[in-house]
């Protein structure tokens, strides 16, 4: 489809999407991620599976696929969403819980491809990004869990999400839900799901499967 086809379609999907405390705790947690050669429409998406909340690696999934969007932002679920959506596919076990590398409801349009995946596949789904889309924020503390809201910048009463401390001194994470979950409670199970690095584990992990798919099949390193 076309940029304007797809905007207009975020803006009717939006509707779908729910953002509350989650129901229950998670048994299971997926992190997803999508990796590409450069200079090349070959995209390789992955899921790593792990247990909650200890975090132990129960399965992996990869596929490979086209892309038929170019990369314009905001659109990103258009683009990379068909091959995470094969390589759901390949699971054997459904996670209750995923964690995207993207946006949420941080999104001009609220629909960034943590809610657009969480809304396809019924499943709560919280946006993980290394930068903003949109918003604006006050700088957190220094300390690993500072934590301040994410906001949208023409209604700064609308948090629509968090720019979080994961470690001590690093960039802030941007945490914003998908679906199925709240603000607040979207920060939280990131921050539960921290180890040593920045980024929250599932998504680390499902982004060295997504390379490794890459190199496997003759990608760049």
């Amino acid at each position: 489809m076309t940029p304007g086809e797809a905007i207009a379609l975020q803006r009717q999907a939006r509707e779908a999407v729910r953002i509350r405390p989650l129901e229950r705790a998670p048994r299971l947690v997926a992190g997803c991620d999508v990796s590409m050669n450069r200079f090349s429409d070959r995209l390789f998406g992955a899921f790593v599976v792990m247990t909650w909340p200890d975090l132990r690696v129960v399965e992996e999934s990869w596929a490979r696929g086209t892309a038929t969007m170019p990369y314009v932002p905001g659109l990103l679920s258009f683009r990379e969403m068909p091959v995470l959506l094969r390589a759901w596919e390949g699971l054997a076990h459904r996670p209750d819980l995923v964690f995207v590398d993207g946006v949420g409801i941080a999104h001009p349009r609220r629909l960034g491809i943590a809610a657009h995946l969480g809304i396809t596949l019924d499943v709560p789904s919280i946006g993980c990004a290394k930068s903003v889309l949109t918003g604006t924020y006050d700088e957190p503390g220094l300390e690993q869990g500072d934590r301040t809201y994410l906001r949208d910048a023409k209604d700064p009463e609308e948090r629509i999400g968090v720019a979080l401390r994961t470690k001590r001194k690093v960039r802030p994470m941007f945490v914003s839900p998908g679906h199925l979950v709240d603000v607040d409670g979207a920060a939280d199970l990131v921050m539960a799901s921290v180890r040593r690095y920045r980024m929250p584990e599932p998504t680390r992990l499902a982004h060295e499967a997504a390379n490794r798919a890459r190199r496997a099949s003759g990608g760049e390193s």
